[in-house]
């Protein structure tokens, strides 16, 4: 068996995928208890590092009936033999077997068990319900998160927060809000939820060494749902010495109007920064000027406008470009543009008002019909406008389009199954414009020369990190209120410039399909 833990790093499971890799992990001779307390111990030190005993001197330790609560108590006892000041409160009854055997420790060692929360406490540590909640809280242990909740004693939570659903992080009836979270051994799904986050906290996974071969038995090969990794091979940075401009793509941006003036030129620096070698960019006739002062290197086409300064009708040629990008300050006078672009052979990007065109059609029917790569990147309101409630997975599969969901947690899913999830970004793109940059990026990423799907997948995936890492880098440099989207745009070749660097040597590809 391998052991290289490189899908530990990224892959998101289920409960019921998390329970089936441990029992192969203990149907090989690994015992339970070992397990336990190598995870509770791990957590225990981080504890120690993050929360030090001489400003969190008292702690609860919250436990329940379960190996999550047996979790709890091995924590407790790692904390007080490091010298804090310990208390348990079980209120849960006939706790398995492992977790009574731990009470009965911490009992002998006279550990005091409580049955109330102490409001003298420094810090609680909540192992009261597991990753295998399926309905909601009720009755005493909703009271108890409630008391917890309403303390303001700041809480660690053990794998996930008690009352979180693993793989919606939808809270069932009643949830801990979590100042920290430690997930233990793989990433469960509901930490790529944007509804989970407030709720998780700070959080971070404690790796026990779970081997990549029982990973993949589990959940397939590869896993259909994990981290976006960045792999810089797939930029297109790498260019033979003889090439030319026309060889390196060519993006048609279509939107604009007189009311959006700004996200066009938005759209045509982000995809600017991409290095397509040919921008083309189609607005009504009355910003053509505008637009060529700003974008001077792009072949600016003018297109019929309505009274109201949006574009009227497509009077274009499309068979010159490699990829087309339709929506960014189009305005909803712009739905009718959108059946002309069905047909087009080539990679089709719609964003923004388009989007809003695509619901107004059935998005199932009329996606399918598309003769190349669709990718959609709605943000929650048009997803919702889209799809309704149908999940990331199914609404990619059926539409046969690549999905973009834009959040706090941007998800990329195809119509493979696959789902990949940004890790990292920052609040500060939530700002008008942002999203324009985004596509306008995208566009030209799609439009360079590929040889496969996969190529496409990796390179997409690496320019959605791409962007937020520009929105982080910003934000640190001029706090979450100073990104905007203009400096968005600007500072992506610096970011990426900054990101190479500091892979210089140590570049590891990792085709994702």
């Amino acid at each position: 068996m391998v052991w290289t833990g490189v899908w530990a790093e990224r892959v998101m499971v289920t409960a019921a995928e998390m329970a089936a890799i441990e029992a192969r992990i203990f149907a090989r001779g690994m015992p339970v208890a070992a397990l336990m307390e190598k995870v509770a111990g791990q957590v225990a030190a981080q504890i120690i590092a993050e929360f030090p005993r001489h400003r969190y001197p008292q702690v609860g330790i919250l436990a329940g009936s379960g190996h999550n609560g047996g979790d709890a108590l091995v924590i407790g006892r790692e904390l007080a033999a490091a010298g804090y000041c310990i208390a348990v409160w079980m209120p849960t009854t006939t706790p398995k077997d492992l977790t009574a055997s731990h009470a009965r420790y911490l009992h002998s060692l006279g550990i005091p068990f409580v049955s109330a929360l102490d409001p003298q406490w420094d810090l609680i540590v909540d192992g009261l319900l597991g990753i295998g909640l399926t309905r909601e809280v009720s009755g005493s242990l909703a009271e108890v998160i409630t008391a917890v909740n309403q303390s303001g004693i700041p809480v660690v939570s053990v794998d996930i927060p008690s009352g979180m659903d693993s793989e919606t992080g939808e809270i069932l009836g009643v949830g801990i809000r979590a100042a920290r979270t430690f997930c233990l051994g793989l990433w469960k799904r509901a930490f790529s939820q944007d509804q989970a986050l407030d709720a998780l906290g700070t959080v971070s996974r404690i790796d026990f060494g779970i081997p990549d071969a029982d990973i993949l038995a589990v959940t397939g090969d590869p896993p259909p749902y994990q981290w976006l990794m960045p792999d810089f091979e797939a930029l297109p940075l790498t260019r033979s010495l003889a090439t030319h401009k026309y060889r390196q793509g060519h993006l048609l941006l279509i939107g604009g109007s007189r009311r959006y003036m700004g996200a066009i030129l938005l759209a045509a620096w982000g995809a600017r920064a991409s290095g397509v070698g040919m921008l083309s960019v189609a607005v009504p006739a009355s910003l053509k000027l505008w637009v060529v002062s700003q974008v001077p290197e792009a072949l600016v086409i003018e297109l019929p406008e309505t009274p109201n300064g949006a574009i009227a009708q497509l009077d274009l040629d499309l068979t010159p470009y490699s990829a087309v990008a339709f929506g960014c300050g189009a305005t909803r006078e712009a739905t009718p543009l959108l059946d002309p672009l069905q047909g087009v052979p080539v990679p089709l990007l719609l964003d923004a008002d388009a989007l809003t065109a695509l619901a107004s059609r059935d998005p199932y029917t009329w996606l399918p019909q598309r003769p190349a790569l669709t990718l959609l990147t709605p943000h929650p309101g048009e997803y919702q406008r889209l799809f309704a409630q149908e999940t990331l997975t199914k609404a990619a599969q059926a539409s046969q389009a690549l999905v973009l969901r834009k959040g706090a947690r941007t998800a990329l899913a195809t119509p493979q199954g696959q789902v990949l999830v940004n890790p990292s970004s920052t609040p500060a793109l939530a700002r008008g414009g942002s999203g324009d940059v985004l596509a306008g990026l995208l566009g030209g990423l799609l439009a360079q020369p590929s040889t496969s799907s996969g190529e496409v997948l990796n390179r997409l995936a690496t320019g959605i990190w791409w962007h937020a890492q520009t929105g982080i880098r910003l934000a640190q440099e001029r706090t979450v209120l100073g990104v905007d989207p203009q400096s968005l745009a600007w500072g992506l070749l610096r970011t990426l410039q900054e990101k190479l660097q500091e892979n210089s040597g140590k570049v590891r590809r990792t085709t994702l399909a």
